[in-house]
């Protein structure tokens, strides 16, 4: 049975739950509200580097992580679609406020393909991102697109990183607990520039 830390160590998450379980995991963290607090980078990159050392197969990884990426988002972009009006239509409710429609109506206009792509390297937003996409109504067939190059890069491309690493650097092992803290720490960078950024102008 997995202990609470080896529920966030992404090679113990692998052994545990095999590729199923990777599926799940990403599929959630894509775009299921419960799967913002799951290690999603440092999963594939670790994913990728356990098939260097043949311990996970990279042609099936590849197909099965950008499947799981981009039908995750899809879904959380339908639920956002069909659910968004009926949360938001509560006008005395504070954060589920019709104007948070419009806001993020236009956000999607002006920002949408951006934020599709770029939301999969930040965590929590990546989770949110495709269902807000929904509730803000983006067009489906440039979500689509968008989702599929944001999975494309994402998914297929860590997890290519991960594989890469293994078959280069020698003793690779040896330093894969720096690069999945490394990994953490600089995905947690967007996000906190942009809150710094918030408090700035409001100083």
């Amino acid at each position: 049975m997995l202990s609470f830390l080896d529920f966030l160590d992404p090679a113990s998450l692998i052994q545990a739950f095999g590729y199923i379980g990777l599926f799940i995991i990403i599929f959630a963290e894509s775009g299921f509200l419960l799967g913002f607090f799951l290690p999603g980078d440092s999963l594939l990159f670790t994913a990728g580097f356990l098939a260097s050392q043949n311990l996970l197969r990279i042609e099936i990884l590849l197909p099965l992580l950008f499947l799981a990426a981009f039908t995750g988002d899809s879904t959380g972009y339908f639920f956002g679609k069909k659910t968004g009006p009926k949360i938001f239509s509560r006008p005395k409710s504070k954060f589920f406020h019709p104007e948070h429609v419009v806001k993020t109506k236009k956000f999607f206009e002006s920002y949408g393909s951006k934020a599709i792509v770029l939301a999969r390297f930040i965590p929590i937003v990546r989770t949110f991102v495709p269902i807000m996409a929904g509730v803000g109504e983006m067009e489906y067939k440039n979500f689509v697109f968008y989702n599929f190059i944001g999975a494309l890069i994402w998914a297929v491309g860590v997890t290519l990183l991960g594989y890469l690493f293994g078959n280069v650097v020698p003793n690779a092992d040896k330093y894969m607990l720096y690069i999945i803290l490394i990994i953490v720490n600089v995905s947690f960078i967007p996000p906190l520039w942009q809150f710094y950024k918030e408090k700035k102008k409001d100083l």
